[in-house]
């Protein structure tokens, strides 16, 4: 089983660096730190991580609750948050952002263990009942994805896959777009690129799927579409990719 990777953050150095020892001796992998909540935010994005060990309060203006809420926008990682405050006051406002964990300080190399261990298992189930979910709501074809359903309210809406033009991720949601319509579902990005047919569309962005036949130009580390009055960010891992399979002269 390959190693989890988890990004640290926390303020205090020397308590940084005595969470990175027990993580490694623990055989986790310590992919990055941070030391506010602002580069903490920067971390997450770039290297999407297993799972966050968060301080909450941090110093600046972002604490770890605020930094939290913000990744959460982005991304759908798991939450632990690390702390010496366990008052009413500081619970209540941890809760709002459904961490996965909470670990007190001082804490020992099991408190970090069974609290990984757990939030890992349980961001693995709750993604397996998403995809679970997004298998009810969408049908494709096994051999070419002409049509899928989306669930719409209480309806299961026939959508033309000529019809899409881009997917964006949104958390525990992607937003499937048309020129004139926006269907949410429960899904991940993963499933969805999965289920959609590669030639016709291509992965740009961790946040962003576009259809290969909508698309206008490209211009250096940006996508456009036509008839879309906006921009498509292209991420560096993906860029190889989307050169491979345009026709490119």
């Amino acid at each position: 089983m390959s190693k989890a990777n988890i990004l640290v953050v926390e303020d205090e150095s020397i308590v940084s660096k005595d969470i990175q020892l027990s993580l490694e001796k623990l055989g986790y992998n310590v992919i990055g730190t941070a030391n506010t909540g602002e580069k903490a935010i920067e971390k997450a994005i770039e290297l999407e991580p297993d799972l966050i060990l968060m301080d909450i309060m941090l110093k600046g203006e972002i604490n770890g609750i605020r930094a939290t809420k913000r990744i959460q926008t982005k991304l759908n990682i798991p939450v632990i948050f690390v702390t010496a405050y366990a008052d009413e006051s500081t619970l209540e406002r941890a809760k709002v952002t459904q961490p996965y964990g909470y670990i007190i300080k001082p804490f020992n190399e099991i408190d970090i263990k069974t609290s990984i261990e757990m939030a890992l298992y349980k961001h693995k189930k709750e993604l397996e009942i998403l995809d679970d979910r997004d298998r009810l709501y969408s049908i494709v074809n096994n051999e070419s994805v002409d049509f899928i359903f989306v669930k719409n309210n209480t309806q299961l809406i026939k959508l033309n896959t000529k019809d899409v033009y881009y997917i964006e991720a949104l958390k525990d949601y992607v937003n499937i777009m048309t020129l004139d319509k926006k269907y949410m579902i429960h899904s991940t990005m993963k499933s969805i690129n999965d289920k959609m047919a590669s030639r016709d569309y291509v992965r740009i962005h961790r946040s962003f799927i576009v259809r290969m036949d909508k698309i206008k130009k490209i211009d250096h580390t940006d996508l456009y579409l036509e008839n879309i009055d906006r921009s498509f960010p292209i991420g560096g891992s993906y860029r190889a990719d989307l050169l491979r399979k345009i026709n490119l002269i």
